[in-house]
């Protein structure tokens, strides 16, 4: 059959895969459509089938039988196929007719609609589908009888009047569509407008209608990329084009439609929930205005493209798939007449709904801004406004046929069609250029101008001037009807999607220009990359973080983890291998020039907003290609065709003649041309082939290595079987499943990795922002796991819901006891927590609770062996009740506990928590209790508790408190009073009485005049306690390491390498706690004098020997020689010995004095080793510590306190401390509250 080869040879190429025609079969007559009529609100409980029927006798029949839908039918395809777009005829009549057949009365508005639709295949490609609607007249008496018959049963029951055939002409609604490989959506509008203008005019169409038909499905190809392409409608002629290689894809949707429809603000807030690859669910009565917002937020993705479920209209009889818990954008029509919230949703917990009739959306929870999203904004209101669009929400008129679609006189479409026939003289002739050179020509010519002018005066024109001026302006302006304005309005469209994508596109150009240095390119080839594609890290996520600006961390930690963004990674990695993939290919090219204009060194990142430089020429480029048409189509002719068929009947659509239609005309040259192309390429995928993999192994790594926790991208329309929708379920829960085996490990080899840089080993690869991000997503699996199946939604958050029916249930069979690792417990504390207003709220605060508790895996197992209340609470195929999955499921959260969250205490910074303080004193050694007033003061990253009393006798009190996050120090001190004031004091442990965190203070050092150094107050710094049984978390912990106590320094003895190497390394780990983001640095007392700190460092340098322990005599401190060095200074000062030394140096000595003297003069009992301490924080804090060794260096006390061979005298080691300590200069060191009480400097 070389027809059909012809067909198949062409179809890549061609402009349209089919044209179909749907609408009532007489044959089978009138038959309900139960699935169509469903309101989505009303789907309810397990057994679905015999409730669909239930409710179509209770709602479907309640309404009048005019406004009940019935089944359509495809009454005809042609071809009858394509090769590689199989004709899928259920998904195409459900889509051309999503709410089915409707009727109308002679009383009824009839206009025409047009809609579009997407159709996406398993691989990710789609094809379009743009439909027009009309009302028919119904011929058939049976359809009428049946009507009539259903009128008299509903008045019976409900008295209305209604249709009566006798009096009233009955319409039904009939819909042709095309469907192309490409959205060339204002082409399609036009020539299905002119095909229906065709068949209501009053006069037959010049030609039968199936050469109209098989001309744009046989001979208008698809224009080359960046060319223009002319082709003929019934009556005009219609221009598309297609952007070239290098420009955005192809996007016919009008943007400034959807712009208006949403405001800008809103849009940009769907957009950005797009990209953080949120549940959108778009609601609209009108199918084409769905259309036009889905596709409009894809479009402005580039160059990343949605990876999840895409169905922009979502016929009813698929209502079960809005239960699906992944990512999705769907269109969902809404009734006439029917508020939001009536609307009943399974999941709303990570749902983006966009209503876009009444202009608002409802965003989630707990979601980042866009960033520069002010400035964004701004910008593209700016794009609007110039050209005439408002930036804020107006309420469009509703989407009608295309401007034209009114009859016009016969006469005048003779007329035009003449002209135009004139106008393309040549047919396939390329004349526009030639034409415009002429025109250039003539307009420059003074004389010709003149002679024009004297022309129009007298009445007589320049026929070939006017013919060429008006073949120049496109389409020219001869058709009148208004036809230039809806062709300037296509043009002016155009320009503003292009403008608006360019400044989308800017931005991405502007925060990614940079993505490559971090790609991590590790497999020598394509195979090997795509076996271990899922163990392969692709991008080095914490690098490309700390490079950006701070501003748009939150939304880019979230953003890098998804789908679209992964997939976008793996696109750049495999283009090592294959041909660049053609958005990427684009971005890149973008990138290049951007650099070319823009030299600026990657590390320098800056917030600043640019923006887009390219809008005036992308809208050039867009007018130039419809200025000048490069390829003109074949006209429509008459076809081989029986005589006598195909008879015009005004208002009837014909059947077409179904052998001319089904095969093309062997004779065209772009066919052969498109089929000599296509096996060119073949055998170059066959070479390939062999050089490669196995193409179908290649295809399931491919399909496997991109799927990693993503599942199908569009639901199968055609076949709705309970074993399909089981099938369906079953993907899910297996992607579920996957999706959370990826997160947990992602969250333990991140947070692993931290720790271990924490423990000494290597770099850090995770921050705070970046755990946060992961725990967030976390948060929203879990949600979407609990939302999966659910028997009957209950508020907005399916988790908090069960969990709150477990806790009913435990209250009422009164077990819950006191003990704060209950599941009970945390939700009662969560519901006491007034900061949090929202059920989602609630239910991702408990997550993080549980998280922080380690109970998080044992809490979610303790709600699950409920089973009565699981089983009531879902339905059988819900992830919850597939025993196998759930187990794994809560394995892999089980392995969380490996590692400390601080997600709850972090996130949560001002709710009041109570902690509980416990003072441990050494008893062989020393008094238990002491006589004196004790006080405590518990200090954190959030703030502190300010001083409190101890009881006295008591060494144990709770106090409440706002949250003061990671604890830091204990302050701890008493008032020396009584006989037993001296104390010697092991540690300090204090507990979070609500996440459980527990942490130790070690102390080892006597508070007490007359005993160790004096002090009466010590500044402890803390450690986390590893949680161990309930007795023993006081005393079972492991010794404390005595930090400061100089006794145990002596005792220890490091060697003077040891030392100096101490002292690098401390100011190494100061540095990089700098380079840090701010958000991420911790507790910088810690650093400066915690264990293995700069003053510990610092102690052991001085300690080196120094003649400390006399014999019959009492120990001396370091503090000592700082005390008698300082006063020979003031003592020389006196005496004029300093006069002669250099100002710097004298201005240093009086600073050396004014400090010591303030630390000595402060209120606080602090001890000589607690002022030593001050000293150095206050040094380091102030840029002075390399000023004052010098000094003390060449202080002769220093030879009576001294060894000759301490480090404090080696001229050599001491610059070299000098210099370390200078690095420190370029930080601003501030040191907590605790530390410098009561002094002033």
């Amino acid at each position: 059959m070389s027809g059909s080869s012809a067909v198949s040879g062409a179809a890549p190429c061609r402009f349209a895969h089919y044209f179909v025609i749907c609408g009532i079969d007489t044959e089978t007559g009138l038959e309900p459509d139960e699935l169509a009529g469903i309101q989505s609100s009303k789907v309810k409980g397990e057994n679905g089938e015999q409730q669909r029927l239930a409710m179509m006798d209770g709602e479907n029949f309640e309404q009048s039988p005019l406004r009940r839908t019935f089944k359509s039918k495809v009454l005809a395809h042609y071809p009858e196929n394509v090769e590689w777009n199989p004709f899928d005829q259920d998904a195409v009549n459900m889509l051309c007719m999503p709410k089915g057949l409707s009727f109308r009365t002679q009383a009824d508005p009839r206009e025409p609609q047009f809609h579009s639709f997407i159709i996406t295949k398993e691989d990710g490609s789609r094809t379009y589908g743009f439909v027009h609607t009309f009302y028919e007249e119904v011929t058939s008496a049976q359809i009428c009888s049946a009507m009539q018959t259903l009128y008299q049963m509903h008045n019976a029951e409900h008295g209305a009047g209604g249709y009566d055939s006798s009096r009233d002409t009955l319409y039904v609604s009939k819909a042709l569509c095309l469907i192309t490989p490409m959205p060339f959506m204002h082409a399609c509008r036009r020539f299905l407008s002119q095909l229906h203008r065709a068949v209501t005019g009053t006069t037959a169409p010049p030609l039968p209608l199936e050469s109209y038909v098989h001309n744009i499905l046989y001979e208008v190809p698809l224009p080359a990329p960046g060319r223009s392409l002319k082709f003929h409608g019934v009556y005009e002629p219609i221009v598309c084009q297609r952007p070239g290689l290098g420009e955005l894809p192809l996007a016919d949707f009008p943007l400034g439609e959807a712009f208006n429809l949403l405001g800008v603000e809103n849009l940009v807030q769907v957009f950005t929930c797009t990209l953080l690859e949120m549940q959108i669910l778009l609601y609209s009565q009108d199918y084409q205005r769905l259309m036009t917002v889905a596709e409009g937020i894809t479009t402005l993705l580039f160059p990343f493209q949605w990876q999840h479920v895409y169905v922009p209209i979502l016929p009813a009889s698929l209502l079960h798939f809005l239960d699906a818990p992944v990512p999705y954008l769907m269109g969902l029509q809404s009734k006439e007449g029917t508020d939001r919230s009536k609307l009943e949703l399974p999941q709303e917990a990570n749902l983006c709904f966009v209503d876009i009739d009444n202009h608002y959306i409802e965003l989630p929870e707990d979601f980042p801004q866009f960033p520069n999203k002010t400035e964004f904004i701004q910008e593209l209101s700016e794009v609007l406004l110039s050209f005439g669009l408002s930036a804020n929400t107006g309420a469009p008129p509703r989407t009608r046929s295309s401007p034209g679609s009114t009859p016009s006189t016969p006469g005048r479409e003779r007329k035009a069609v003449a002209l135009r026939e004139l106008e393309d003289d040549g047919r396939n002739g390329n004349l526009a250029g030639e034409e415009l050179a002429v025109l250039e020509l003539l307009q420059g010519n003074a004389t010709l101008e003149r002679l024009q002018a004297l022309t129009k005066r007298t009445g007589v024109t320049v026929a070939r001037v006017e013919a060429l001026r008006a073949g120049v302006k496109c389409q020219g302006t001869e058709g009148q009807g208004g036809r230039t304005a809806a062709e300037e309005d296509e043009l002016k469209n155009a320009k503003l999607n292009v403008q608006l994508r360019e400044v989308f596109a800017s931005r991405f150009t502007t925060m990614f220009a940079d993505f490559e240095a971090f790609v991590i390119q590790s497999a020598p080839d394509l195979e090997s990359w795509l076996t271990n594609r899922e163990q392969m890290h692709n991008f080095d996520k914490a690098s490309f973080l700390s490079d950006q600006p701070e501003p748009y961390l939150p939304f880019l930690s979230h953003f890098i983890e998804t789908q679209m963004f992964a997939t976008f990674i793996d696109n750049k990695i495999m283009s090592q291998w294959e041909e660049k993939e053609p958005l990427l290919r684009v971005f890149d090219a973008r990138i290049d020039k951007a650099r070319l204009y823009n030299v600026r060194a990657p590390n320098l990142r800056s917030s600043s907003y640019q923006r887009c430089s390219i809008l005036k020429e992308s809208a050039q480029t867009i007018e130039q290609r419809l200025m000048k048409i490069d390829h003109t189509a074949i006209h429509p002719h008459l076809l081989d065709m029986k005589i006598g068929q195909g008879k015009y009947e005004q208002g009837f659509f014909p059947k077409l003649q179904a052998d001319v239609l089904n095969t093309g005309p062997t004779n065209n040259k772009w066919s052969h041309r498109t089929a000599t192309a296509q096996r060119r390429k073949d055998r170059h995928r066959q070479q390939t082939e062999h050089l490669t993999l196995d193409n179908d192994l290649k295809e399931k790594y491919m399909q496997e290595a991109r799927s990693l926790g993503k599942s199908l991208r569009q639901p199968k329309l055609s076949d709705l079987s309970p074993a399909v929708i089981a099938q369906t379920n079953w993907k899910f829960v297996e992607g579920l499943l996957k999706e959370c085996r990826m997160k947990t490990k992602r969250m333990l080899v991140a947070k692993m990795g931290r720790e271990a840089v924490e423990l000494g080993h290597s770099e850090a690869n995770i921050t705070g922002l970046e755990e946060n991000t992961l725990i967030a997503s976390l948060c929203d699996l879990l949600e979407r796991i609990w939302s999966h199946g659910l028997q009957v939604k209950q508020g907005k958050s399916a988790l908090w819901s069960h969990l709150l029916h477990y806790q009913a249930r435990e209250e009422r069979l009164e077990q819950q006891q006191i003990n704060c690792q209950t599941l009970s417990f945390v939700c009662r504390h969560i519901q006491m927590m007034s900061e949090i207003k929202t059920d989602v709220g609630r239910a991702r605060a408990w997550i993080r609770l549980s998280l922080e508790k380690k109970l998080l895996s044992q809490h979610l197992k303790q709600l699950l062996s409920r089973q009565v209340l699981t089983k009531k609470l879902y339905k059988r195929y819900a992830f919850l009740r597939c025993e196998e999955e759930k187990e794994q499921f809560l394995f892999h959260l089980l392995s969380l506990n490996a590692v400390d969250y601080f997600c709850f205490t972090s996130v949560f910074t001002t709710i009041m928590i109570p902690y509980r303080v416990v003072i441990i004193p050494i008893k062989k050694l020393s008094n238990a209790m002491t006589t004196s007033n004790p006080w405590v003061c518990v200090s954190g990253e959030l703030g502190d508790s300010g001083i409190m009393q101890i009881p006295k006798n008591v060494l144990e009190m709770t106090f409440d408190c706002q949250n003061l996050g990671k604890l830091t120090t204990v302050q701890l001190g008493h008032d020396n009073a009584g006989l037993l004031a001296k104390w010697l004091v092991d540690c300090v442990m204090v507990r979070n009485e609500i996440t459980g965190h527990t942490y130790r203070f070690p102390c080892g050092r006597w508070l007490g005049k007359g005993v160790d150094d004096g002090s009466l107050e010590r500044v402890l710094i803390g450690e986390l306690v590893l949680p161990s049984t309930e007795e023993d978390s006081g005393r079972g912990c492991r010794t404390p390491p005595l930090q400061r106590s100089p006794s145990q320094i002596r005792r220890i003895k490091p060697t003077s390498a040891q030392i100096q190497e101490a002292i690098g390394e401390v100011v190494n780990t100061i540095v990089k706690h700098f380079h840090k983001p701010e958000k991420e640095r911790g507790s910088l007392t810690v650093l400066l004098c915690g264990e293995n700190s700069l003053v510990t460092a610092l102690e052991q340098f001085f300690h080196h020997g120094f003649r400390s322990a006399r014999l019959f005599q009492k120990t001396v401190f370091v503090w000592d020689f700082v005390e008698k060095a300082v006063a020979y200074m003031e003592t020389a000062d006196q005496m004029g010995d300093l006069q002669e030394t250099t100002e710097p140096l004298g201005m240093t000595c009086q600073s050396l004095c004014r400090y010591v003297n303030a630390i000595n003069s402060t209120s606080r009992s602090i001890g000589k080793d607690g002022k030593f301490q001050l000293l150095v924080c206050l040094g380091a804090r102030d840029r002075l510590l390399p000023q004052w060794l010098p000094l003390l260096v060449e202080c002769p006390v220093i030879q009576q306190m001294y060894e000759d061979t301490a480090l404090l005298r080696d001229r050599t080691t001491v610059n070299a401390l000098i210099g370390v300590l200078e690095t420190l200069h370029d930080f601003p060191i501030t040191l907590e509250a605790s530390l410098v009480k009561g002094i002033d400097l």
